[in-house]
């Protein structure tokens, strides 16, 4: 069993590095990405945040016409994915990535992060829960310990 990472202990700004954790997801038993090679955001009372490299995203995506602006990494994309099973049902803005990152996360230019939902996500095997909230996209699995922000009180930690 992994060691437990307390997301108190995690940095502001967040820490950016390679993660080798088999990162999947899966939407209706489909596999829509899968990667060795991603990276992941650690920041203080969140989960990890996962960005997986283009190629391994095994459907095609829109680009959307929301936008977001991160204070750390600047200003996000959102993409646009349709169900595996059903072209007419249509996710919006629940994938998001930087075109143009700030300095200090470059490596995650054009790299994608999903929310936790409505498709499933596994770290290791592992399916992960959303972090609460509907604002941050971290991924929490059972070696995450500590209060996270998002969910009701947590505004302005």
């Amino acid at each position: 069993m992994p060691p437990k990472l307390n997301v108190h202990n995690f940095p502001r700004p967040p820490l950016l590095e390679k993660t080798s954790r088999h990162l999947q997801i899966k939407w209706n038993n489909h596999l829509i990405a899968d990667t060795k090679d991603a990276y992941w955001v650690l920041e203080t009372t969140h989960p990890p945040t996962y960005y997986l490299p283009l190629d391994s995203i095994l459907y095609p995506l829109t680009r959307s016409s929301h936008s977001s602006y991160c204070e750390w990494k600047g200003a996000a994309t959102y993409w646009n994915i349709a169900n595996p099973l059903d072209a007419s049902e249509v996710v919006r803005n629940r994938i998001w990535s930087y075109a143009r990152p700030t300095k200090s996360y470059e490596s995650i230019k054009d790299y994608l992060s999903f929310y936790a939902g409505p498709w499933d996500c596994y770290v290791d095997g592992e399916k992960v829960q959303p972090q609460p909230g509907d604002f941050y996209g971290g991924w929490v699995t059972s070696d995450i310990e500590g209060p996270i922000k998002g969910g009701p009180g947590t505004f302005g930690w």
